[in-house]
């Protein structure tokens, strides 16, 4: 299925409608759908598409060939069993592909770009110079692809790059919200779907593995607690592939994923100091594996923590190490409601949390301002000397109103006590606020005494999961 890139379909057709020249670059994490969403988009479309090769400039000037001569030479029926045309270099295909722009639409696709420029230094620079003297005056539409983050910030979005100031649009295509990868499942019931998207996250490639012929639990059992699953080494796979000391990576991640929040904790945890640990953690972030948090209107970093930000990446650190040995005996489905099933429910909260605040900013309705901030909350309570945290906090554009909120996702009915804690932690919080809203999002149905409570203050809103799944 082809789902949910509208505003990146509707980007690269403006850009493709002006019929000038354009550069658009579309970047992001391996499995995001950047190749789909390409493909999607070229449909119907004069193509050259070269999906560069981890090889030689030699290999990767042929493969350029073979993909100019199928663009240009549509009679050719067998691409690779034909002779093509041989360039003597980039410069040359590029200067081709240029003539052949001339009067006419074309699209010019160099997937994996980072690819390409390892295996040969001077492409960057032999592309720039091309697009300066030539490329510019036709009507090419030039798209640079790259799963490298760092590559294509530091190498092509870069003040520094040789491309800098070129390009004409770029997207930074991120993992699906709740509410688009909710469609995968449309037969799963609102407690299914949200266990879903707790478990892949919104990764398009992750999302095609399960099926909702079959219960969460069960794709579970199938396609990552098994060795021969798909999804079984994904985690140690993506590492290798982006990293060049995946062991390292993996100890952080193994750190975080066992509640090392703190850049101590896990300098400590893997024996490394905390200067050399930040780098990986950058990495990490960069990836989208690692996010860096702190308490929302807090200026201090000494509350910075770090949390696992990828949902599939902090189920699979959660629940596959330790339960390896009934794994590779073919024993998972034996003891996967002790292991895995029952601990669901507490495993739910982060990305319990991270559905409400996605609800807030793109689905909720009559909210009392437009949110310019969003974030949680930790610190110290004056009242009870004891630490507090608020799940949710957001502030309106000129910071005279704030929204609290607490996400409880536990199958009994949410009491009335959680308001007046909510309450509390708000004066905690501090802040000179002419108002200030209380949301109380829950997986299972409130209290009559909570209802009551919020029929008599206009300020209290109750949530229910089947509010935040309902369907648009």
């Amino acid at each position: 299925m082809f789902l949910g890139r509208d505003k990146e379909i509707g980007t690269l057709s403006q850009r493709y409608a002006s019929d000038d020249f354009e550069f658009v670059t579309i970047y992001g994490r391996r499995r995001v759908g950047k190749t789909t969403l390409i493909t999607e988009f070229c449909k119907g479309k004069k193509t050259i598409l070269f999906p560069a090769l981890e090889t030689s400039a030699k290999n990767n000037l042929a493969a350029l060939s073979s993909a100019i001569f199928a663009c240009t030479n549509p009679e050719m029926k067998i691409p690779g069993q034909m002779s093509a045309p041989s360039f003597d270099g980039f410069r040359q295909a590029f200067d081709y592909i240029g003539e052949c722009a001339g009067n006419e639409r074309i699209i010019f696709v160099i997937d994996e770009f980072p690819y390409l420029a390892e295996s040969d230094s001077s492409v960057s620079s032999i592309l720039q110079n091309t697009i300066d003297h030539k490329l510019k005056n036709t009507k090419l539409m030039l798209i640079l692809c790259g799963s490298s983050m760092s590559f294509m910030e530091k190498q092509v979005l870069n003040y520094n790059s040789p491309l800098y100031g070129r390009r004409t649009a770029q997207i930074k295509l991120l993992p699906f919200r709740y509410s688009i990868a909710m469609q995968w499942f449309p037969s799963y019931s609102p407690e299914q779907q949200a266990l879903a998207f707790a478990v892949l996250g919104g990764i398009p490639m992750y999302l095609e593995k399960f099926s909702d012929k079959k219960d969460v639990y069960q794709n579970i059992l199938d396609s990552v607690m098994h060795t021969d699953a798909v999804l079984f080494e994904e985690p140690s796979n993506l590492l290798k592939q982006e990293l060049r000391e995946p062991q390292t990576y993996n100890a952080i991640i193994t750190a975080v994923a066992n509640g090392k929040t703190k850049l101590s904790e896990i300098s400590s945890s893997v024996g490394l100091e905390t200067g050399s640990v930040t780098k990986y953690i950058d990495n990490l972030i960069s990836l989208g594996i690692i996010k860096k948090e702190k308490p929302l209107l807090s200026e201090s970093n000494k509350k910075t923590i770090y949390l696992i930000a990828d949902h599939f990446f902090r189920f699979w650190y959660k629940f596959v190490p330790q339960n390896m040995a009934a794994i590779v005996s073919d024993n998972m489905s034996k003891i996967f409601d002790v292991a895995v099933k029952t601990h669901l429910p507490e495993y739910m909260g982060l990305a319990f949390e991270e559905i409400c605040k996605e609800f807030l900013l793109t689905r909720a309705q009559n909210l009392p301002f437009v949110i310019s901030q969003i974030g949680q909350w930790w610190g110290g309570n004056p009242a009870t000397k004891k630490e507090a945290q608020i799940d949710i906090v957001a502030l309106s554009p000129d910071k005279t109103e704030i929204i609290v909120g607490s996400c409880k996702y536990r199958n009994e009915a949410t009491p009335l006590g959680v308001l007046t804690e909510l309450k509390e932690y708000a004066v905690a919080l501090g802040g000179d606020y002419k108002k200030t809203y209380y949301y109380i999002f829950s997986k299972s149905i409130f209290s009559s005494a909570l209802i009551d409570a919020a029929k008599s203050d206009m300020s209290v809103r109750l949530i229910s999961l089947d509010e935040i799944y309902a369907k648009e």
